[in-house]
């Protein structure tokens, strides 16, 4: 491999391993505050035990988001010096907005609510977790219009490098708004499946039924909401995204050659060099529906595209990796709608407060936890690879995107540290939440500590 492919496993697999923390503080934060709400309103104890046994599991993954995170901006330098110039007047905005105003916000916000029980106004504390709550989704926000730049570049005049025109196109870029929502609420999938899976260990263990019921349930809504809302707003991005990147669309559904009405593949053998189908299951006039909001809207196919993109942007292959591209979309639709078809399972097994059912539903329930996780993985995948060959689309391809004084050995270096090192954050991450999540909720009282007493089976 060159320095290219490096730069890029190096940074694809940094950025995975980033994301599988991202969507759960963010997750996380807005059902912690949902539960802390339910205790300043009702004064149930049962309510503030949740807050505090969950609001422990979302600092850890807190922590350890920011650790992870750090990284992601120091590749930009190493091995991404020459993307990062181009493009760093117009990433300066909004990353410079994301650390000052949203990182910040949350930090703050976060200590004052883990240092304010009974030292602040119960409506003052609680303020605080929304403040960290809505304080995620800003930043989430503004990462999201740098990655939209790249996916849809606005807001620029081009020369021999990207300089920000317009400040206000690139916040409010349509690929912004139709990922941003489509991100959060994958989020509350994943904040859902971790208070759903860790619920449901406890009461097959017939632990704390006051806590983990109702948490169960919040985390099942979460899931279901997450789950649906994802699927409303994909089929909004999907239509941007055809628009925006018909070659991403086509690679997406192996679509090879332009068809109207266009059929939307269940499953696709192709060529192992992704250059046309051998045997392909359809459903008639779907993609159509998904691409354009027409059963006869036409779709313009791989090989179509690829003779647009040359005559645009000159000689060369601007195709994706087809087979990953395809298999990587479904896989991210398969997990998360898995995971919200256990969430409506486990709704209607518990409705009335009691379970109706057998072990094997907590058992799918605790499972569940790696559903979420693989969809956003492979959603990522997708996003960046089936992008390719360009960086920042139309206007720098990935090969010119690396650092030209970086060599082979200093990539390879830094990517097998890297990622030995996640290696071992992954153990210690894992080793945390199995820890504290294990553990019985604290206390009734709002300063106490000591493990609760189990509670009749739920």
């Amino acid at each position: 491999m060159d320095t290219v492919d490096l730069a890029r496993w190096q940074f694809g697999i940094t950025t995975v391993y980033h994301f599988l923390f991202v969507p759960v503080t963010i997750g996380l934060s807005v059902l912690v505050a949902v539960l802390n709400t339910a205790w300043v309103r009702t004064g149930n104890p049962a309510y503030l035990r949740a807050t505090k046994f969950w609001g422990t599991l979302f600092l850890i993954n807190f922590a350890m988001g920011v650790v992870t995170g750090i990284v992601q901006e120091f590749q930009f330098g190493m091995n991404w010096s020459s993307y990062s110039r181009f493009v760093g007047d117009v990433f300066g905005a909004p990353l410079a907005l994301e650390a000052l105003l949203a990182f910040f916000l949350e930090s703050t916000f976060l200590a004052l609510w883990m240092f304010g029980w009974d030292r602040l106004p119960k409506l003052v504390h609680l303020a605080c977790i929304w403040t960290v709550a809505i304080g995620s989704m800003v930043s989430a926000y503004f990462i999201l219009a740098a990655n939209s730049f790249m996916q849809w570049p606005v807001g620029v005049t081009v020369g021999r490098r990207a300089e920000l025109a317009d400040f206000g196109a690139v916040l409010t870029n349509k690929v912004l708004l139709a990922t941003f929502p489509h991100t959060v609420l994958g989020c509350w999938l994943s904040g859902g499946v971790i208070l759903m899976a860790v619920s449901a260990w406890h009461l097959a263990r017939k632990r704390d039924a006051d806590v983990f019921g109702p948490s169960l349930r919040l985390g099942a809504v979460a899931v279901l909401v997450g789950a649906a809302g994802t699927l409303v707003s994909g089929d909004v991005l999907g239509k941007i995204m055809t628009q925006t990147q018909p070659m991403k669309m086509a690679a997406a559904e192996a679509l090879y050659d332009t068809r109207q009405p266009a059929p939307f593949s269940l499953f696709t053998i192709g060529t192992l060099d992704g250059t046309r189908p051998i045997f392909a299951l359809e459903v008639p006039g779907l993609l159509s529906q998904l691409a354009t909001g027409s059963f006869d809207g036409k779709v313009h196919g791989v090989n179509d595209v690829q003779r647009e993109y040359q005559r645009r942007f000159g000689p060369g292959d601007y195709r994706p990796y087809i087979p990953l591209a395809y298999w990587s979309f479904r896989l991210m639709i398969g997990f998360g709608m898995l995971a919200g078809l256990v969430a409506l399972v486990l709704l209607w097994l518990t409705r009335g407060g009691r379970v109706r059912g057998k072990g094997w539903i907590w058992r799918a329930a605790v499972w569940s936890v790696v559903l979420p996780f693989l969809a956003h993985s492979f959603g990522w995948i997708f996003t960046e690879t089936a992008r390719q060959p360009w960086v920042v689309f139309s206007q720098m391809k990935t090969v010119q995107g690396v650092s030209p004084s970086v060599g082979v050995g200093t990539v390879l270096t830094s990517l097998i540290v890297f990622t030995l090192l996640y290696g071992v954050l992954a153990v210690v991450e894992a080793g945390l939440m199995i820890k504290y999540g294990r553990m019985a909720p604290p206390s009734g009282d709002s300063t106490g500590t000591e493990p609760g007493e189990p509670s009749p089976a739920y």
